[in-house]
């Protein structure tokens, strides 16, 4: 799960996008700042393990996606492998302060008060037997049918490059 903050409005802390720089070994930005068209201003995502299919919230918890999430071996090496990583974005999740920490970077003069929770949103990351983190699109394909299986951003799975690709691995298999 991704959590967001909304930056109130009046406030210039940037005035475009402001990525950090990212870790290599994992699929994930970090916290950022992102300028909308409508020239609001959203602070985030951090990722934090959702505890069901369409855990938007701590609050939502499904035992059978749970169960099914824990029995997975690979998950168990990735909690091994990533457990600071996840207690770190865990933390920032339940601490206001420690997110706006990590937003300070970015724009140093950003104060607790300048933010607003935001929806959340629930990112599918699919994780190898390994425990590794898939950090690119992966790819099933049915009898007659090719499945994304791990979209790494919102923004590729709009692309029309990602399109032109995803076609012409149908086309492929159709010749």
């Amino acid at each position: 799960r991704g959590e967001y903050y909304r930056c109130r409005p009046g406030r210039d802390l940037v005035r475009g996008l402001v990525y950090p720089v990212p870790d290599p070994r994992l699929p994930f930005l970090g916290v950022h700042f992102t300028r909308h068209l409508d020239g609001g201003l959203t602070a985030g995502p951090n990722a934090v393990l959702a505890l069901a299919r369409e855990g938007y919230g701590w609050s939502r918890v499904s035992r059978a996606d749970l169960a099914e999430f824990i029995g997975y071996p690979g998950v168990r090496r990735m909690a091994r492998r990533w457990w600071r990583a996840g207690a770190a974005e865990t933390a920032r999740s339940l601490s206001k302060g420690l997110f706006v920490r990590a937003l300070r970077r970015l724009a140093p003069g950003v104060r607790a008060g300048d933010l607003e929770p935001a929806p959340a949103g629930v990112r599918a990351q699919a994780v190898r037997p390994d425990g590794g983190l898939a950090h690119d699109f992966v790819f099933a394909r049915g009898e007659r049918s090719l499945h994304v299986i791990n979209a790494p951003s919102p923004a590729a799975t709009a692309s029309l490059a990602i399109g032109e690709e995803l076609a012409a691995r149908v086309c492929g298999e159709l010749q």
